[in-house]
């Protein structure tokens, strides 16, 4: 039972119902991994999908020039690698262990064969990889229109939304990655960053404290923010 709940939590599963979900469990396999394990690489055939119980992951390419590009910051309760059963069967990107955590994994061949007798499994597939889609298409208009501090403000108002607290009027973000994950997602580079957040400190818009900053003018981030969106 405890793994039927684990898997009703992605948006991938939520319109399965119990019996559905119970299928899909008896093909899942638990499998725990460190901080900095690579789970698989680009251009590994890819054997199956994943969901994430615990623990942080990234999924990055590398550039012809050997730099590395975040593409996406994996959180619990969302699946990832599902665009690898289309096209040449393989993965387009690396997946790496940023803490050490736990994934449930579900085999190609498995999920396939569920999918060809219940139609269930293959419209909330489709559903996961539009959403996927918006995403990517979200992230590619951020770099190619809005400048670094657009792209920062929009980072930390969607950080602030999705886990932040706030007190005496100051908003507390826990940033979740290093400065150059950070640089890396909105693609530029780590001292881009650092002037970017210095430039935002002296304006009296935030102040930086380790991996952590206190937006003391929400509004003003917001308005640097919608230059783009």
């Amino acid at each position: 039972m405890e793994l039927i709940e684990q898997l009703k939590k992605p948006l991938l599963f939520s319109g399965l119902n119990n019996t559905d979900l119970a299928e899909l469990a008896a093909i899942t396999v638990r499998r725990a991994f460190v901080k900095g394990e690579t789970l698989f690489c680009e251009g590994e055939e890819a054997t199956g999908f994943y969901l994430l119980i615990s623990g942080s992951i990234k999924l990055c390419r590398m550039s012809p020039d050997g730099r590395e590009k975040v593409l996406h910051f994996v959180q619990p309760r969302e699946t990832f690698a599902e665009a690898a059963f289309f096209g040449d069967g393989k993965y387009p990107a690396e997946a790496r262990a940023m803490e050490a955590g736990e994934v449930l994994y579900l085999p190609r061949q498995g999920f396939m064969e569920l999918m060809s007798h219940n139609p269930n499994f293959a419209f909330n597939l489709v559903v996961s990889l539009s959403l996927m889609l918006r995403q990517f298409v979200r992230q590619i208009e951020e770099l190619s229109f809005a400048d670094v501090t657009s792209r920062l403000a929009s980072f930390l108002v969607r950080r602030a939304a999705e886990d932040s607290t706030k007190f005496g009027g100051i908003t507390y973000i826990d940033l979740g990655i290093k400065k150059g994950e950070l640089a890396s997602r909105l693609g530029t580079a780590s001292e881009t960053i650092s002037r970017t957040l210095r430039k935002l400190k002296d304006e009296g818009i935030i102040e930086v404290q380790r991996n952590r900053v206190l937006v003391h003018q929400m509004e003003k981030l917001q308005k640097l923010s919608e230059r783009h969106e």
